[in-house]
């Protein structure tokens, strides 16, 4: 398979997973997350699917193409490793939806810098709250949840976060 077919097989399965992760969500309170803005094609898309929700984008910095940048009061910059934290102190564990676009695309390389991510989107997401990402995310909150249909395993995952202790 070549690379422009690999990347148009990712996109598809990231509008797939995008739309199914919406209407799970349908009807329910709660903040909606893109972890890792980008050039801000999926916070875009997440937009038009989700009219009328607020939806908070997290990056390092704003580089998205200016017709798919949030407005400065749904946009957080910085090091996510320290801008999450920050984020659940003023908004609790409120997120519904969680998508994580925050890889660089290499496993092994993400592995050890991203070591923190999962702690970190566990905290911020409501009970049953619906995680979706481009990379595995191990945490012991985080339960794996089967794909839709013609999302290919290993291309995505899916998660719901598990009620909390106590």
């Amino acid at each position: 398979m070549s690379r422009l077919d690999s990347f148009i097989r990712r996109l598809e399965a990231q509008r797939r997973i995008l739309d199914w992760a919406a209407a799970a969500i349908d009807g329910r309170g709660g903040h909606v997350l893109e972890l890792g803005l980008g050039n801000g094609r999926t916070y875009d898309h997440l937009r038009e699917i989700l009219p009328g929700r607020m939806i908070h984008a997290f990056d390092r910095q704003a580089k998205a193409n200016p017709r798919s940048m949030p407005s400065d009061d749904m946009l957080v910059l910085g090091d996510m490793e320290r801008t999450l934290p920050a984020f659940v102190e003023r908004h609790g564990r409120d997120a519904a939806l969680i998508h994580v676009d925050a890889t660089t695309g290499v496993p092994e390389r993400d592995r050890i810098h991203l070591a923190w991510l999962p702690g970190h989107v566990a905290a911020l997401a409501q009970d049953d709250a619906l995680i979706v990402s481009g990379s595995a995310l191990e945490h012991p909150e985080l339960t794996a949840v089967a794909l839709p249909d013609g999302v290919p395993e290993g291309r995505y995952f899916a998660y719901r976060r598990m009620a909390a202790p106590g």
